[in-house]
Formats: structure tokens, sequence, C-alpha cells
């Protein structure tokens, strides 16, 4: 069963650029709404690769926070 909504014109035109061709409307909101979470992305690689990320992630906040005293 289809329903009707109203969404405001740039919404509209953000869902019509997102639209692939040949695509509904209700396939774009869908894949959209799909889209995996940010929590989800440990999933995706495996403990090595994970544990390496997490290195690189807390080797560059340190970096940053010398430089931001460094600034200050």
């Amino acid at each position: 069963m289809a329903k009707t909504i109203a969404v405001s014109d740039d919404v509209y035109e953000m869902l019509s650029k997102a639209k692939m061709k040949n695509e509904s409307f209700s396939s774009v909101i869908r894949r959209l709404l799909k889209r995996q979470k940010i929590s989800d992305i440990p999933k995706i690689f495996d403990k090595d690769e994970w544990a390496k990320i997490e290195k690189a992630f807390k080797e560059q906040k340190k970096l940053d926070t010398k430089r931001t005293k460094e600034l200050l």
C-alpha cells in the first residue's frame, strides 16, 4: 500500500540527485535508510586491521593535541 508524504523542496532536490536511473523515490529512500551505521565499521575489518586503525587514530589524536597546545 502506498502512502503520500510531504517533503520540503530542498529534500526533494536531494532525493532527486540521489535517485538512480529507473529508481523510484521509495527505492532511493529505502537504499539511503539501509546505509551502514558508523558503529558497524569495526565489523568490516578483521581484528588485526581494526587494531591498526585504532592505533593510527590514537596516534593522530596525540599529534593533534600536541599541535593544539603549541598553537595556544
